[in-house]
């Protein structure tokens, strides 16, 4: 991959694997790497199949050089029930650190070309709107949901409550949305958000804020049309006066779902997992998946009865991207180490996929002075057979 490249995300379709990433075009600007200011720095948005040893064709879903690049809150490309892709991005609104919104773009022909841009917000306001999961299955379009900041600021410009909601809509292309829904007022500012497709509808995952301070991480169901009331997956009691930038992930296969999530709370990091098989009503007691010293940055897969749950772990000299299989009933493999890599913050989220029975991962390598993104493969992680 290209130097300085970073923030990649794998999502798999009908058509196969694909790996998106952002890359820098021009050489001048800030250093993204620990989520620095990139004014005046063009940025492209890129896209290729992940084909079993190398990497298709290279698109470009969008070139600017008023992107929003930052090591947490990154880019996706996803396909659509009807064969489309769908892609978004982080674009710079105004002068503010913070002011930057949404823009999301359609392909018909596999990512050759792209629709105009669309925003989903429609407040206005020069602040943060970001953390984004897009949510194939709204008929023929598609549902996401994002941390908004429209209450930071009142329309006469002064600050009302500091407080980030989680918010929702759909769409089918640009200019056919729905409209804008209010799911949580109040959510935790910077932490990911998670989404998965059930039997019956989406279940969406993030971290909740409690007027104490508690940062639990918290799921909502749509159902008939509407989320319900988001409760905690479990209640950790993470009591936290800042934003930890650790969102939690989730996978889900028919009405079985999985969320997997780092916690510290009691001062004591961990990664955990919990099983659901009533579409994410109710949770089990969660399962301790890590090693002893997390990092967090998780994501998690369902195969069958089972789950993959990766993590970052801290190493001696650098840190440690891990793997391991969880059942529902308790049990547990012993953790695979996937690959080395810096715990900085440059090297973002690590992502994971499916691929056949294979399992493909996608992270930022930021060991050395530029970053690049790497892949790596486990072959026959899947059992075909079973399915």
């Amino acid at each position: 991959m290209a130097e300085g490249s970073g923030e990649p995300y794998l999502s798999s379709t009908e058509d196969g694997l694909w790996l998106s990433w952002l890359e820098p075009v021009a050489s001048d600007g800030g250093d993204e790497a620990d989520g620095g200011d990139e004014r005046g720095r063009m940025w492209a948005l890129r896209l290729a199949s992940v084909e079993e040893d190398r990497l298709g064709p290279m698109r470009t879903v969008v070139e600017r050089d008023d992107f929003f690049v930052n090591w947490a809150d990154f880019p996706s490309v996803v396909g659509l029930d009807d064969g489309r892709l769908v892609a978004h991005w982080l674009q710079r609104g105004g002068e503010g650190t913070y002011d930057y919104g949404v823009r999301v773009a359609w392909s018909s022909d596999g990512g050759e070309s792209w629709s105009e841009p669309w925003t989903p917000h429609e407040d206005g306001t020069p602040t943060e709107h970001g953390f984004v999961s897009l949510m194939p299955g709204a008929g023929e379009g598609v549902g996401l949901v994002w941390l908004d900041g429209r209450a930071y600021v009142e329309r006469g410009g002064v600050a009302e409550t500091e407080e980030m909601s989680l918010r929702f809509r759909t769409a089918s292309g640009p200019g056919t949305a729905g409209p804008e829904t209010l799911i949580d007022g109040r959510v935790c500012d910077c932490c990911q958000t998670g989404a998965a497709r059930t039997t019956d509808g989406w279940v969406v995952v993030y971290r909740d804020r409690s007027e104490d301070e508690i940062r639990d991480i918290y799921s909502t169901r749509w159902v008939d049309g509407e989320w319900t009331v988001g409760r905690p997956v479990h209640r950790d009691g993470w009591h936290i006066a800042a934003c930890p930038v650790n969102g939690p992930s989730v996978a889900a296969a028919g009405d079985r779902v999985v969320v997997a999530w780092f916690t510290a709370a009691g001062d004591v990091p961990r990664v955990l997992a919990a099983f659901s098989d009533d579409q994410g009503t109710t949770f089990s007691e969660p399962i301790h998946v890590d090693g002893g010293s997390p990092v967090g940055r998780v994501d998690v897969l369902l195969d069958g009865d089972h789950a993959l749950v990766s993590w970052m772990e801290s190493g001696d000299e650098s840190a440690e991207l891990r793997l391991r299989r969880v059942a529902a009933d308790r049990t547990a493999e012993a953790p695979r180490l996937v690959a080395a890599m810096s715990g900085a913050r440059a090297a973002g989220f690590p992502r994971m996929e499916r691929d056949g029975a294979d399992l493909v991962f996608a992270w930022t390598d930021a060991s050395d002075d530029a970053t690049r993104v790497r892949l790596a493969r486990l072959a026959s992680v899947f059992d075909e057979e079973n399915e």
